[in-house]
């Protein structure tokens, strides 16, 4: 037996004792010197991260619901550069994390390899971007292509992705600033995690308030200023059942820029007889602007007032409109409502907002149900008051938004059908609380693009009415609410839920005017929805959210007028086609 005892092997020091071993303000101190030496490196890319951005950027050339211009790809392919290259770095940092180790710089070698590959990769995505591009505008029937904006697309790229890319290495500077700070008092995790809490609130500010609300107020400011214009061509009324006209309780000049072009124009008794061979009466049209009244209820108490005062009440056929932010009502819906009913009609609209229909779209959302809600209620309850035998037909329409606000005054499919005779909606936003319920609880094996719900009782949904509005064979009685929703309509599709979730529709067989080789990418298709919202109105009548020709067929299947020919309902088509 030995005497002495036996000895362990010393443990040698671990990088996380050498870490505890130094006292905190050495830390900070090697952290600040870190922190120091960062700016050096700011330009400076990563190998996963330029990987990252260039599939990404290969993704973004992949067809989406409309054709792009050279601008609106440009944006498309920097912003998923910005993302992918986001992704590569997350990547990677997890990988070391997985594999505990730290961050080795590229090589020559593996720079080399990324160039060429990437070069490689983006020229062949490039190419098959532009012919996916061809087939779709030969879809949509857009002619336009111009070859200067498609050649500036990557350097507009560029611009866009080194915008992202700098933003995010400041919002990283500013954590990295107000962490070391917050090290002087409290420990270095929980200073990591109080500094991203910190600046994830501040972005958030920012973007949803002070950015968001000074573009609303400058945006705001610039349309209203127009409201006070009028149109060129349009004329004060000089009949007595428009409002603005002789008589009327609501002066022209506070109709607004969209309320004026609405009272101003439309067809005359004349145009109709001319056009449907049968006697026809003078259309009414009353309207309210905002610089009417500032509050929604007054204002749509005075649009009914003057749609009382003008007899409206007292007419066969009566549709509420819920306008698009501006203001705007479709001239092909109301023109056609007018025809059909051979002037024996009247429409009531009012105006909730200043601002132009995409940007309502994304901010007014709230006024357009209130706006709905207030002239539909305010209607309905002089309608009411009248004996049965004695009111008129009551109809509602709205189109994008303008559906969110018509659709507000009810509750559901049986609160539609029982309060109204019919309704034509048309490009219904993602949004729309009765769209929605219709679309999510619809028949089995029917499409989301083109749902069935309730075997079509009461309320259908078409893509081309002048094809029909199935399903087809099925008898449509009582009250008729149709609904007309492109199949390359980004305003239909648009949802945040894009980014995460694949949505039905994407893997369903596409419509008549989507490519078949639309697929649903994470993050990608989301970027690539929202950039063909800035083109949704410039396509061809029948595509993206054009609603006109197809309004003959929706108003002729819910009004069902008695002796229109199929002559006589092809003329207000190609009038409803023709309307600017």
């Amino acid at each position: 037996m030995s005497d002495s005892a036996p000895v362990s092997p010393r443990a040698e020091p671990t990088a996380a004792d050498a870490v505890g071993s130094i006292p905190r303000s050495r830390r900070d101190a090697a952290a600040s010197t870190q922190d120091a030496v960062e700016p050096r490196r700011r330009l400076h890319l990563t190998a996963p991260g330029v990987w990252g951005a260039v599939v990404f950027s290969c993704l973004s050339f992949t067809p989406s619901l409309l054709p792009r211009t050279g601008v609106i790809q440009g944006v498309v392919w920097g912003i998923s550069a910005a993302l992918g290259y986001g992704v590569g770095v997350l990547l990677a940092a997890i990988w070391r994390a997985f594999a505990n180790r730290g961050p080795r710089p590229a090589t020559a070698r593996t720079w080399r390899i990324t160039l060429v590959a990437g070069a490689v990769l983006l020229v062949v995505s490039f190419g098959l971007g532009q012919y996916w591009q061809h087939r779709i505008r030969d879809l949509t029937r857009v002619t336009e292509y111009n070859v200067l904006l498609v050649a500036l697309s990557p350097v507009i790229a560029l611009g866009v992705f080194a915008l992202l890319v700098a933003l995010g290495r400041g919002l990283r500077a500013l954590y990295r600033g107000l962490a070391r700070l917050l090290r002087r008092w409290i420990g270095p995790r929980a200073a990591a995690a109080v500094g991203w809490i910190a600046v994830a609130g501040l972005v958030y500010v920012v973007v949803t308030g002070v950015l968001l609300d000074g573009l609303v107020s400058a945006a705001n400011e610039a349309f209203s200023t127009r409201d006070t214009t009028t149109a060129e061509g349009v004329a004060q009324p000089t009949t007595d059942l428009r409002s603005g006209g002789p008589g009327s309780l609501v002066p022209w000049d506070t109709l607004g820029w969209q309320g004026r072009t609405f009272t101003g124009t439309g067809p005359t008794a004349a145009d109709i007889t001319a056009l449907m061979q049968t006697p026809a009466q003078e259309p009414i049209r009353a309207y309210a602007g905002l610089a009417t009244s500032e509050d929604a209820e007054t204002r749509a108490r005075l649009a009914v007032d003057d749609l009382q005062h003008a007899g409206g009440f007292q007419r066969a056929n009566l549709l509420v409109v819920t306008t698009t932010g501006s203001g705007w009502v479709n001239g092909s819906s109301a023109n056609t409502f007018e025809y059909l009913t051979a002037g024996n009609s009247a429409i009531v609209a009012m105006q909730y907002s200043y601002l132009p229909s995409w940007l309502s779209y994304l901010v007014d959302q709230t006024k357009a149900r209130e706006a709905g809600r207030a002239l539909f209620d305010a209607v309905y309850e002089r309608w009411s008051a009248l004996p049965a035998a004695d009111r008129p037909r009551l109809f509602v329409g709205g189109e994008s938004l303008g559906s969110f606000g018509g659709e507000a005054a009810f509750s559901g499919e049986f609160d539609l059908r029982n309060r109204t005779s019919g309704a034509v909606f048309a490009g219904p936003p993602n949004f729309n609380t009765l769209f929605t319920e219709f679309r999510d609880h619809r028949d089995a094996g029917s499409l989301e693009r083109l749902p069935v719900y309730k075997d079509g009782r009461t309320v259908r949904f078409t893509d081309d009415a002048t094809t029909g509005i199935p399903p087809a064979g099925v008898a449509w009685d009582g009250p008729r609410a149709a609904y007309l929703m492109h199949a390359s309509d980004p305003i239909v599709w648009w949802s945040p839920r894009l980014i995460l979730r694949e949505p039905d529709w994407a893997a369903e067989p596409p419509g008549k005017d989507v490519l078949a080789g639309v697929v649903w990418l994470p993050l990608v298709t989301f970027w690539q929805v929202t950039a063909d919202l800035t083109f949704a109105g410039g396509v061809p009548d029948g595509h993206g959210h054009a609603y006109k020709a197809e309004y003959a067929d929706a108003w002729n299947a819910v009004l069902r007028p008695a002796g229109v020919t199929p002559e006589e309902l092809a003329q207000v088509r190609a009038r409803a086609a023709a309307v600017p």
